[in-house]
């Protein structure tokens, strides 16, 4: 296999039978260590017992198919290596997570950090993932997960403020508190699994009051009102582990609607997407709203989406099983309800700029006291990048994080490429992608999601941008 070097949230398949995940950075003054680790996690995105954590106070995971090789150090370089036997990866294991703790700073200290997965046999490499960071003292660099019987490899590049302890815990291992007097590090915060994994015990996120919310909230059937609660939780819990706890935004949701995208209407992925999305409104947004559009061809705006009004906003936006909804059709224009567009003025084709444009100008005619978080979904396709990227680097200075997520593995053009651009005074742009959402654990999905969102708001703040 030859070398590729990804970026966020790409992946790529790995043929060989065993591999190695080498963590390094450049070992300058003042710079802080790292160790790796890694996380065996199952299906549901959890470990099954404390075993299922190899780090450098256990280096070797029962099965024997994952090690921790240790440090290696030369010619200004460190590294740290966990080597993992593929074949012997127990079918109960899902996937294995490839992480990382810093002591004595953070991995915004370090340059040149980098993960590599090498095949451990030959010693080539098969893939190389540079990575960014700030203020965190944990990091995901990479997994290693199954999908239809094959392995594969994703970039992962996601931070966590409160440490290797906060990372842990979010997948069920045991931490033991540390003394008082032991230094104030992540790697030092965890000491040797002792007891059953438990969940993570983060402070719950202040409660802001919300009657209003709150009353919309009972409106809605007991299920979803269920899975509300308990994805605003999580929601609650990935800010926390980004140190971003009891922050509030404005929540703005963008859904691509073109040709390529029917097949995931048309089999309720979006319409799980959306409500998924609610959550995180329910938890930033002080009145619990979004507002929303729809583009393809040409942008259009969707009315607001109020939680007490999901099932119905759901019916009327999403309209799960029509199957012409992207079909052009002659057609009269009838029977649409108020609100509701008419899917042939947005088109079929792939014009992502128009919906930042009007997000951008929708923030700037009504400005509010708090950031605007938008979350923006498509399936690829891109090809404006010149006008994307103007776009976005125009809104460097206007109080909107972008965060956008690919469905499936399509092209995102400058997208994907963001990340690594220079020239701007802050990074406002995150991007990863996804196989299949519907198979990513709300866990997952909202620490990705939200994992630099965060950091933005600090950057941002800094730059006298909010």
């Amino acid at each position: 296999m030859t070398a590729t070097s990804l970026s966020k949230g790409a992946n790529l398949p790995v043929g060989s039978p065993v591999v190695r995940a080498e963590l390094s950075w450049s070992a300058g003054a003042g710079a802080p260590d790292a160790d790796a680790s890694a996380l065996l996690l199952t299906a549901a995105g959890r470990v099954r017992d404390d075993g299922d954590f190899v780090f450098y106070n256990q280096p070797a995971h029962p099965s024997g198919a994952v090690r921790h090789l240790g440090k290696r150090q030369g010619e200004g370089v460190t590294s740290d290596t966990v080597e993992v036997d593929l074949r012997g990866i127990e079918p109960a294991v899902d996937r294995v997570v490839l992480c990382a703790s810093a002591d004595g700073g953070t991995f915004g200290q370090m340059s040149g950090l980098t993960l590599r997965l090498l095949d451990s046999g030959t010693g080539a490499e098969l893939a190389r993932f540079a990575m960014t960071a700030t203020t965190e003292t944990a990091f995901i660099g990479g997994e290693l997960y199954r999908r239809a019987g094959q392995w594969k490899f994703r970039a992962v590049g996601q931070g966590y403020a409160s440490g290797l302890a906060g990372l842990a815990t979010d997948f069920g291992i045991s931490v033991d508190e540390a003394p008082a007097s032991a230094p104030a590090s992540a790697s030092a915060s965890v000491q040797a699994p002792l007891s059953a994994p438990k969940p993570a015990s983060a402070p719950a996120a202040p409660a802001p009051g919300r009657p209003r919310f709150e009353k919309d909230v009972e409106r809605l059937p007991v299920d979803m009102r269920k899975r509300l609660s308990l994805r605003k939780e999580q929601v609650a819990v990935s800010l926390w582990k980004h140190g971003a706890a009891g922050v509030t935004a404005r929540v703005v949701l963008v859904l691509d609607a073109s040709g390529s995208m029917s097949f995931l209407y048309t089999k309720g992925i979006v319409a799980d997407v959306v409500e998924r999305m609610a959550a995180v409104a329910a938890q930033l947004d002080d009145d619990g709203e979004m507002q929303a559009w729809t583009f393809a061809s040409n942008a259009a705006r969707l009315p607001d989406l109020r939680l007490g009004e999901l099932p119905e906003w759901l019916r009327l936006h999403v309209r799960v099983g029509e199957l012409g909804l992207f079909r052009r059709s002659r057609r009269p224009r009838s029977g649409l309800a108020p609100g509701q567009l008419d899917m042939r003025d947005v088109g079929i084709q792939n014009e992502e700029q128009k919906a930042i444009a009007q997000v951008r100008d929708f923030v700037r005619e009504n400005p509010v006291a708090v950031p605007t978080l938008v979350l923006f979904f498509s399936d690829g396709g891109v090809y404006r990048d010149a006008q994307i990227e103007r776009e976005l680097r125009d809104a460097v200075e206007e109080p909107i994080f972008w965060q956008f997520v690919g469905l499936g593995r399509s092209n995102y053009g400058v997208l994907e490429r963001f990340d690594t651009m220079s020239g701007r005074r802050v990074d406002n742009v995150g991007f990863f992608a996804v196989d299949d959402i519907g198979r990513v654990p709300d866990a997952e999905l909202y620490d990705r999601l939200l994992s630099e969102f965060p950091s933005w708001i600090t950057a941002a703040g800094r730059a006298g941008i909010l």
